[in-house]
């Protein structure tokens, strides 16, 4: 009884924070598409990637261990919640 309760519980704060994502992803439309899926050949896809690959890319931007001209401002205005929720709403999406 416990893991289902686990299960529902984890299964909503994955909506959440994905719905919170979809809302803090209106920066990432005009490089990374309305769904994920980027118009450019330089610019990577992010619908479907895996949730743990964002986190760790979109970190790395922010505090500087990678660096790019366009990723890196961007990722300096966003907190480790606005990381988890993008990171949620983009691995959602398929």
């Amino acid at each position: 009884m416990k893991w289902l309760v686990f299960l529902i519980l984890s299964s909503l704060a994955t909506q959440v924070f994905a719905q919170a994502g979809k809302a803090k992803a209106a920066t990432c439309v005009a490089c990374h598409g309305e769904a994920g899926i980027s118009v450019n050949p330089l610019w990577p896809n992010l619908a479907g990637q895996k949730k743990e690959y964002i986190l760790k890319q979109m970190a790395d931007f922010r505090d500087d261990r990678r660096r790019d001209p366009l990723m890196s401002p961007v990722s300096k205005t966003l907190s480790d919640q606005d990381i988890q929720d993008l990171a949620e709403y983009y691995s959602s999406l398929k």
